[in-house]
């Protein structure tokens, strides 16, 4: 479950918000406040007022895995395997234990022929899979991504939604421009003026947008 409460913050203002499903897109304009409300959720950003609750606790109390619009501005580690082996290291895995798991999370988004590479050898889409490797290295029990798919051309866009529906984490939470990627989500957030103007199933939130440029492409030519 995630549980929001009386949150104010910069254009964020959000009253009450309980949302208990895996996938969750969050969509809406430029400066709606989209990126706001994950880095909150995510725990980078502490709100000024109000709370927000996931699986029962605070952000910070959560195993969480981030994944940004531009990748360069998150990689830490100049070789892709320490990249992907910080979130374990971070929390003091053994050597064997964070081996396995970055093994494991390279072979999911299919970069292991990388691992030994130069993050800044990488290519922009090779950099968006090393990052959401990295985010997935350590089981996170909420993965949130925000809009790691908007510079990413269709065939490395496609491996991140494959590995991000592989993913055991309980909550997704991917704010995307792509309608029709937010079409196949279990939960949909509108979000404009900081505020969640709609919330709910795909059906339930598009059939409101149906006359706007929010409206999934696949749903306009299938009708």
């Amino acid at each position: 479950m995630i549980r929001i409460a009386n949150l104010r913050h910069r254009v964020i203002d959000v009253p009450d918000l309980a949302v208990d499903a895996r996938h969750i897109a969050v969509i809406g304009p430029n400066g709606s406040g989209k990126t706001t409300l994950l880095s909150i959720c995510s725990g980078i950003e502490e709100p000024r007022r109000g709370t927000v609750r996931l699986l029962g606790r605070p952000p910070s109390a959560v195993r969480i895995g981030w994944v940004g619009e531009f990748p360069d501005r998150t990689l830490l580690f100049s070789r892709v395997y320490d990249e992907i082996a910080s979130p374990p290291r971070f929390r003091h895995r053994s050597c064997p234990e964070t081996d396995e798991k970055v093994r494991a999370a390279a072979e999911v988004v299919g970069i292991s022929h990388l691992l030994e590479a130069k993050v800044s050898a990488l290519s922009g889409g090779e950099k968006a899979l090393a990052a959401l490797a990295a985010a997935g290295a350590d089981d996170p029990e909420v993965l949130i991504l925000d809009e790691a798919d908007s510079h990413l051309d269709a065939r490395t866009a496609a491996r991140v939604q494959r590995a991000v529906q592989e993913s055991a984490a309980t909550h997704v939470l991917w704010c995307t421009q792509s309608m029709d990627l937010a079409a196949s989500a279990d939960y949909v957030l509108f979000m404009a003026g900081g505020m969640i103007r709609h919330h709910g199933t795909p059906e339930e939130v598009f059939s409101r947008l149906e006359d706007t440029c929010f409206y999934p492409t696949m749903w306009r030519i299938c009708r």
